[in-house]
């Protein structure tokens, strides 16, 4: 189980920390990480992921402005994104797998998903 928090409304420019939690009844992560879907319909597209290793992996449209991070000892992943604009926005989906690397994008619903929550970004 994976359960995701910190979306909402934030100002271009501003920051949003989002995290996920797991239920430490997922065994055999080998990978977390963050998707975003920004039309509906469309596949969701890898933002950052961090492997148990601690590799992590970012789009080329977020390096710099976003850091993803996890807490071995919550059991939980975050990701801080900031001077967010306007093309941040969309629903963000938490990940695990058991496999690194993660896809760049994808439709599918393979290994654990966060039921997802919006992230807007006003002008």
């Amino acid at each position: 189980q994976l359960v995701e928090s910190g979306g909402g409304l934030v100002q271009a420019g501003g920051s949003l920390r989002l995290s996920c939690a797991t239920s430490g009844s997922i065994f055999s992560i080998n990978a977390m990480g963050w998707y975003r879907r920004q039309i509906p319909g469309n596949p969701r597209e890898l933002v950052a992921a961090i492997s148990s290793n601690g590799t992590v992996f970012y789009a080329d449209s977020v390096k710099g402005r976003f850091t993803i991070s996890r807490d071995g000892a919550k059991n939980t992943m975050y990701l801080q994104m900031n001077s967010l604009s306007t093309e941040d926005a969309g629903v963000y989906y938490c990940h695990a797998d058991r496999f690194w690397p993660l896809y760049p994008r994808t439709t599918t619903y393979f290994g654990s998903w966060g039921q997802g929550m919006q992230v807007t970004v006003s002008s």
